[in-house]
């Protein structure tokens, strides 16, 4: 029986929940036409490679992908992500330190719900992904966003700044959304440093490893010399995966199992069909990945060109699919400045912009 039209029960609702509400991202994206070009998702357009589809077809077919797997995820996908890590990142992550997840929001929420109690801060880069205030709060957490350089890239002086006897964790995230930028590799040796000596944890946000155009990617993980660091991934952008929902986290032992009680309860396990998918996704062959990166590359080119035609200052992204532009003020009178915007370089086409006109000689930049 349906409750009354219009009639409200008087029960309220967390406070969690309601400190947080839906991203506006989102609802940009739920609220467009089947024609718009949506440059605000980080979602790539490239099929998910064949051989992954396929192996996901192969399970189903043959009925293995009916039933729970492990918690953790089948042995074969553990053993393929660490098998990853050696590959990747020079990283030897026991099976044990290792989590399925559905894709990396779900890793995110796990490390901060593990590590978090009430009231500890959780720094992280701003402007930053969505999720980190968000899922600080649901875990009852202070979120505490941290400016970023000139570059985009999050120093690691102002991290160790904002360290108090209160923090609990701060997020890294290289190649970052929504800037694109990419940590060099003595910051990495400094975010670590910084976890081991404070005695905080690191969550390093890893999704966009593989795709960067400038430097290269390093993982804290790989200069911590405690378990200090935890590590989220996912197939979703490396390999075109983003609806099949497909993360992991790598972490010591210990941190793994505490992680694992949240996961075991809030989800039981991943997708079965997506495991088997991620499996060969991660085994398989990768050349598909280099092909993605390099057609990101050329769309990273078109997108700077013709927002710098427009007179917009961009730094350079090095990696992932977003460019964040500075943004003018053109209203004399305004008190204040939008924020620089972020757009997603994954769908970009060739345009010919036409730049805005100013009603005023004030330009201030933000």
């Amino acid at each position: 029986m349906a409750p009354p039209a219009g009639v409200v029960g008087m029960t309220e609702f967390s406070q969690r929940v309601e400190a947080i509400s839906i991203s506006g991202i989102r609802e940009v994206f739920e609220a467009a036409g089947e024609d718009a070009i949506n440059l605000g998702l980080g979602q790539p357009d490239f099929p998910t490679p064949e051989h992954a589809r396929q192996a996901a077809v192969d399970a189903i077919e043959a009925g293995e992908a009916d039933a729970y797997t492990s918690n953790r995820g089948t042995p074969e996908l553990v053993d393929a992500i660490a098998e990853k890590h050696a590959r990747d990142n020079d990283l030897d992550v026991a099976p044990e330190g290792i989590i399925a997840t559905s894709g990396g929001s779900e890793a995110l929420h796990l490390a901060l719900e593990a590590h978090v109690d009430p009231g500890e801060e959780v720094l992280f880069p701003d402007p930053g992904f969505v999720s980190y205030d968000a899922l600080t709060k649901l875990a009852g957490g202070e979120p505490v966003g941290l400016p970023l350089r000139e570059d985009l890239t999050l120093d690691p002086a102002t991290v160790e700044e904002h360290i108090t006897e209160d923090t609990a964790a701060f997020v890294v995230n290289s190649p970052a959304n929504p800037t694109g930028a990419v940590q060099d590799p003595e910051d990495m040796r400094e975010f670590a440093r910084i976890a081991d000596e404070h005695d905080v944890l690191c969550v390093s946000d890893e999704v966009y490893e593989h795709i960067v155009f400038d430097g290269e990617h390093r993982s804290p993980m790989e200069f911590a010399e405690t378990d200090n660091v935890v590590v989220v991934n996912a197939c979703s952008k490396t390999y075109s995966m983003t609806g099949w929902r497909l993360g992991w986290v790598a972490a010591s032992e210990r941190r793994a199992e505490r992680m694992l009680r949240v996961h075991q309860y809030a989800q039981a396990c991943a997708s079965a069909p997506a495991q088997y998918a991620a499996e060969a996704a991660l085994t398989g062959p990768q050349g598909v990945v280099d092909e993605m990166v390099a057609s990101f590359e050329q769309r990273r080119d078109l997108v700077l060109d013709e927002l710098e035609d427009m007179g917009l200052d961009v730094p350079k992204p090095e990696g992932a699919f977003y460019a964040m532009p500075k943004t003018r003020c053109w209203t004399a009178a305004s008190s204040s400045c939008p924020a620089t915007r972020s757009a997603s370089t994954a769908r970009a086409t060739r345009a010919s912009p036409t730049p805005p006109t100013p009603n005023s000689s004030a330009r201030r930049w933000t």
